[in-house]
C-alpha cells in the first residue's frame, strides 16, 4: 500500500498530507516516514517528516490514553443509569445522569467510537416480552402461577417464604390503644421498637413509598415502607409482595400527615407466602353459600363475623365459669350410644366394625347425666355436640351444641331462676346494654320474665275456649279440642290422639312464633313430655317450661322424673308410637331404667340450645351465622 503513495510523494504538501494520513496507523507510521525521506528530496523531507515523527507520535500516543478513559467513564456512567432505572429512579431525577452521558460520548470523535464500540461488552439480546397483565384480567391459575414464581424467586434469593416463627411485641390493638391520643400528625416516637405480624388485606406503593394494611386477629394496623429506610430490600418488598401474604413488620411508631397511626417499618419478613388471591378479587365475598362454604375467607375479609365467632367463644365460657362457681362440675359422657334416648328425636346410625354392633350418634345427654346424679354427683353439665337426623333450616342444623345441667334436690322453678341468671351472665359478658337489637325487635333480657302456662297462653289466641276445664281422658273433650283448634285455623289436627297433642298444636301454631320478648310457657301436657314429672296439683300435666325469644325455642327444662314404674310405663308408650312408624319416638332405655330404680333424688334438668342463645346474642338470622363449619349440600 506504502509503495504507489511514496513514489508519487514530490512536493512539501504531499509529504505532510502522506504523513498525517498514516500517522492514523501507528504500527506503519515511522517505518513508512522513513521511507518517505529516503525517496524524496532530502533537503525538503527530512526536516519536514522528523518533526512530524516526533510530534504525531505525541499527539497519537497522548489520544490513545484519554480515549481509553473516556470509554471507561462512558461504561462506568451506563452501569449507573441501568441501575437507578432498576431502583425506581423517576425520569426527572435521571435526566442530569443521561446528559452527562452524552456529554462523555460527544468527546470521542465518530471514527473512535466505533472501536469503542466493539470493545465494550455485549449483553446478550432480550426476546422482546408480552406486556405484564393486570393481576384484574389474570385467571386464577394465572395468579396462582404468578405467586408460585415469587415463592421460587424468593428461594433463589436465600429467603424462606415459610417462617418458622415471628414474635411480635404488640397487637394492632394494642398499638392502637396505647398511642390513642398521642402522637401529632407527621410526628415519630423514634424511641419506640415495635414488632408486629398479620395478613396484608391492601397495598398502595407509590415509587419510593409505600403504605400497606395489615390485619391481625385484633385489628388492622398502617405499614409505613420507605425505600430511604430499608435499603435493597424495598425492592424485593415491591417485588414479591402481594395482598394476602402475611409479614413480620418491626419499626418505629409514626402518625402520618393526615393523622393514620402507622408502624414505621425498619425491617420486614415474610412470613407466609399466599398462592391464591383474597376474595376482594370479586370484590368481596358476599355470596352466602361461598361464605358458609369458605369460612376461611368469610373470616379473613369480614370483620363481623370474626367478632360473631369471638363472641360465641366468650358466650360458652362465661357459661362454664358461672357454673363452676356455683359448683357444677362438667363430666363427659359418650357420643355413640347403642340406643338412642333423652329426646324424640330420629337419630344418626352407625356401625362399630370390631364389636359388631349398630349405633346411633347421641341425640341427647339427658340419661347418662341422670345415672350421674344417681350415682352421686348433685351438681353435673356437659357442653356438646347433638346429632339429629332431622331437616334443615335457620333455625336447625343436624349437628348443634347444648348444654345440658342436672341439680339434686331443685325443681323447675328454680331451674327458671337459674335459666335467668345463667344468661343475663352471657349477655353481659359480650353487650354493653340489655336491650338487644334482633332483627327489627329489640329484645330485653332484664330479669325477670314472663312466666305462663301452655293453656293460658293459647287461650290469649282462642278465648273462647279453656283446654284446662277438660278431661285428658275423656274422647268427648277430644273431639272438642279438635273442633275448637280446627276453628282456630290450626291444620292436622284430624289424627292426633290426646287433648295434649292438641293443645301442644295450637300452641306451635298460633302462638310460638310472637314470643318474641324472653317467656317461659310451663306446664306442658304429660303426652309431649315423657321424661318430666307430673304436676303436682295438674292432672294430666307436668312440671316442665320451655323458653321462648325471637319466636324460637332457646331451653327446655323439667322437675325430673324419679318414679321408674312410671318412667317405664312413658318408655312403653314411646316404645309403641316407635313400632306404629314414628322416628322420633324413644324405645325402653333398659340400661337407664335399671339406675332408676336404685333411686333418684328430686333432681332439676335445664337443656339451653347454645347456637340459638347464641344467634339472639349476636343478632345473627340464621344458625348458619353462629356455626363455623356449618353442614351443607355438595358443591357439584
Amino acid at each position: 500500500m506504502l509503495a504507489p503513495l511514496t513514489s508519487n510523494l514530490s512536493k512539501k504538501g504531499g509529504i505532510i498530507m502522506s504523513l498525517f494520513l498514516l500517522s492514523r496507523n501507528a504500527a506503519a507510521f515511522v517505518p513508512a516516514a522513513r521511507s518517505i525521506v529516503r525517496t524524496s528530496n532530502a533537503r525538503i523531507a527530512a526536516p519536514i517528516a522528523a518533526n512530524y515523527i516526533f510530534q504525531s507520535s505525541k499527539l497519537f500516543m497522548s489520544t490513545a490514553a484519554d480515549t481509553a478513559e473516556i470509554e471507561a467513564l462512558i461504561e462506568a456512567k451506563g452501569n449507573e443509569i441501568r441501575q437507578l432505572k432498576a431502583d425506581g429512579v423517576d425520569k426527572a431525577s435521571l435526566a442530569p445522569h443521561v446528559q452527562e452521558l452524552l456529554a462523555l460520548k460527544a468527546k470521542l470523535a465518530p471514527e473512535e467510537k466505533a472501536p469503542a464500540q466493539k470493545k465494550a461488552p455485549q449483553k446478550p439480546t432480550k426476546e422482546k416480552q408480552p406486556p405484564k397483565k393486570n393481576e384484574a384480567d389474570m385467571s386464577d391459575s394465572e395468579l396462582r402461577q404468578a405467586r408460585l414464581a415469587k415463592v421460587a424467586a424468593m428461594r433463589e434469593a436465600g429467603v424462606e417464604p415459610y417462617a418458622y416463627s415471628y414474635k411480635p411485641t404488640h397487637s394492632s390493638m394494642e398499638l392502637q390503644d396505647l398511642y390513642d391520643g398521642k402522637l401529632e400528625g407527621g410526628e415519630e416516637d423514634e424511641t419506640a421498637d415495635v414488632a408486629v405480624a398479620g395478613r396484608i388485606m391492601a397495598k398502595r406503593v407509590f415509587g419510593k413509598l409505600a403504605f400497606f394494611t395489615l390485619q391481625d386477629e385484633s385489628g388492622t394496623i398502617q405499614l409505613h415502607l420507605e425505600k430511604n429506610r430499608l435499603g435493597d430490600s424495598f425492592k424485593n418488598l415491591k417485588a414479591w409482595v402481594d395482598a394476602g401474604d402475611i409479614l413480620g413488620i418491626r419499626g418505629t411508631v409514626r402518625r402520618t400527615d393526615k393523622g393514620e397511626l402507622s408502624v414505621y417499618a425498619k425491617e420486614w419478613e415474610m412470613l407466609t407466602k399466599s398462592a391464591a388471591p383474597l376474595p376482594d378479587k370479586w370484590h368481596g365475598l358476599t355470596d352466602i353459600s361461598k361464605r358458609y362454604r369458605s369460612r376461611h375467607l368469610d373470616l379473613i375479609v369480614n370483620p363481623s363475623v370474626r367478632d360473631t365467632f369471638r363472641k360465641r367463644a366468650i358466650i360458652t365460657s362465661t357459661l362454664r365459669r358461672e357454673l363452676d362457681a356455683l359448683g357444677f362440675l362438667e363430666i363427659e359422657t359418650p357420643v355413640l350410644h347403642s340406643q338412642p334416648g333423652g329426646a324424640e328425636a330420629k337419630p344418626f346410625e352407625t356401625y362399630h366394625n370390631s364389636m359388631d354392633m349398630n349405633l346411633t350418634l347421641r341425640i341427647a345427654t339427658e340419661l347418662h347425666l341422670k345415672r350421674l346424679v344417681i350415682g352421686g354427683f348433685e351438681k353435673v353439665y356437659e357442653l356438646g355436640r347433638i346429632f339429629r337426623n332431622e331437616g334443615i333450616s335457620t333455625r336447625h342444623n343436624p349437628e348443634f351444641t347444648s348444654i345440658e345441667l342436672y341439680q339434686a334436690y331443685a325443681d323447675y322453678d328454680d331451674m327458671m331462676d337459674l335459666t335467668e341468671k345463667l344468661v343475663v351472665s352471657m349477655c353481659d359478658a359480650v353487650s354493653d346494654t340489655r336491650e338487644l337489637p334482633y332483627g327489627d325487635d329489640i329484645v330485653s333480657v332484664e330479669r325477670p320474665w314472663r312466666r305462663v302456662t301452655m293453656t293460658d297462653i293459647v287461650k290469649e289466641y282462642i278465648p273462647d275456649f279453656d283446654f284446662e276445664s277438660l278431661d285428658p281422658n275423656s274422647p268427648e273433650d277430644l273431639e272438642k279440642a279438635k273442633a275448637a283448634a280446627t276453628a282456630a285455623g290450626v291444620p292436622k289436627v284430624d289424627t292426633l290422639t290426646s287433648v295434649g297433642y292438641v293443645l301442644n298444636q295450637c300452641f306451635e301454631e298460633l302462638c310460638e312464633s310472637n314470643l318474641i320478648q324472653p317467656t317461659f310457657v310451663i306446664d306442658y301436657p304429660v303426652d309431649v313430655s315423657p321424661l318430666a314429672k307430673p304436676h303436682r296439683s295438674k292432672p294430666g300435666y307436668t312440671e316442665r317450661f320451655e323458653l321462648f325469644a325471637t319466636g324460637r325455642e332457646l331451653a327446655n327444662s323439667f322437675s325430673e322424673l324419679t318414679d321408674s314404674v312410671d318412667q317405664r310405663e312413658r318408655f312403653d308408650a314411646q316404645a309403641a308410637k316407635k313400632e306404629a312408624g314414628d322416628e322420633e319416638a324413644c324405645d325402653v332405655d333398659e340400661e337407664f331404667l335399671s339406675a332408676l330404680e336404685q333411686g333418684m333424688p328430686p333432681t332439676g334438668g335445664l337443656g339451653i340450645g347454645i347456637d340459638r342463645l347464641v344467634m339472639l346474642l349476636t343478632n345473627s338470622p340464621s344458625i348458619r351465622d353462629v356455626i363455623a363449619f356449618p353442614l351443607l349440600k355438595a358443591d357439584l
